[in-house]
């Protein structure tokens, strides 16, 4: 996969692609169902992604709580992992949000990329204030050759499978539920970064990792897997929110306690993986409660992950 941050310098070997159009936060099952579907249409043409960084919203609506599925890096490796060969990460800044509908197809997909084919969901929508509808990109495509597939939603029993529907699962505490509609367990990847060491004294030592622009998902204590670097996934039991007990005033973070572990991890990067659930965030009466209870948490961590 190789990733290309500028529409306007796109080197010949990159043009000629058919391309899947949209945000793709979390490359979920519906995301996957629109990429195979545009590879069996047409297998003749490289397979791309035009995408966007910041998401739009991160600029219309700045106030917003962070609410990213996956950072863009861990998206564009994630793209490749599907058989994506192209991915298109256009620069989303006030002056592109001002980009005509016209000017997108014609400026960016057409003379920018090349494209020879494009799919996208029936609601997507693009060019300034979101005038351009597909009826809109297949009247401008048209004149360029390009061609167009509409491809519906992937649905089950709940509705259609979405990014926004992902959010709401985790923030409402059903890890295992996002995992089915992502394909995957959800993670939260990042560098590991000091910390106060009170875990280490508590007796359970944790990597501690920013949620930066990730979503924060429901406040307490999951039931992990951690991999790293080397590609060695190692079970856990994750804590997501302030630390109540302590009262430190902190942000929200999470930190694991990675089992049966003892390397320096400071700067590395981990994804770490929310497998269920265990209980809400809560303040305990002291630290000796709250070291009885990790190690509750623990031992029910271990036996959820087999470890």
């Amino acid at each position: 996969m190789i990733l290309h941050t500028d529409w306007r310098n796109i080197p010949a070997s990159a043009r000629n692609t058919v391309a899947a159009l949209g945000n793709f936060d979390g490359v979920h099952r519906g995301h996957v169902h629109l990429l195979e579907t545009l590879r069996m249409a047409r297998p003749d043409h490289p397979l791309s992604v035009v995408t966007f960084d910041p998401h739009p919203r991160t600029l219309f609506r700045p106030q917003d709580p962070p609410f990213r599925l996956m950072l863009p890096d861990v998206r564009a490796a994630a793209l490749g992992a599907q058989g994506v060969e192209h991915v298109f990460q256009i620069p989303f800044d006030a002056e592109f949000s001002r980009l005509s509908a016209d000017r997108f197809v014609n400026d960016v997909l057409a003379n920018g990329l090349g494209v020879a084919h494009v799919a996208c969901g029936a609601d997507f929508a693009f060019g300034h204030r979101r005038h351009g509808n597909i009826d809109r990109l297949e009247e401008l495509l048209t004149p360029h050759g390009i061609g167009l597939s509409i491809v519906p939603q992937l649905a089950d029993e709940g509705g259609p499978i979405s990014s926004s529907r992902i959010r709401r699962l985790l923030q409402e505490g059903y890890p295992e539920r996002a995992a089915e509609e992502l394909g995957r367990p959800w993670s939260i990847t990042g560098p590991v970064m000091h910390g106060d060491q009170r875990g280490r004294l508590l007796g359970f030592p944790t990597a501690n990792i920013p949620l930066t622009q990730h979503l924060e998902p429901a406040r307490g204590v999951y039931a992990a897997r951690v991999t790293l670097p080397d590609g060695r996934i190692i079970p856990g039991v994750a804590n997501i929110g302030r630390r109540p007990t302590i009262n430190d005033g902190q942000e929200s973070r999470l930190e694991v306690h990675l089992f049966d572990f003892n390397e320096d991890l400071y700067g590395q990067t981990l994804s770490v993986a929310l497998i269920a659930l265990l209980r809400d965030e809560k303040k305990f009466s002291g630290l000796d409660a709250l070291k009885a209870q990790i190690a509750c948490d623990a031992a029910q961590a271990r036996s959820i992950l087999g470890a």
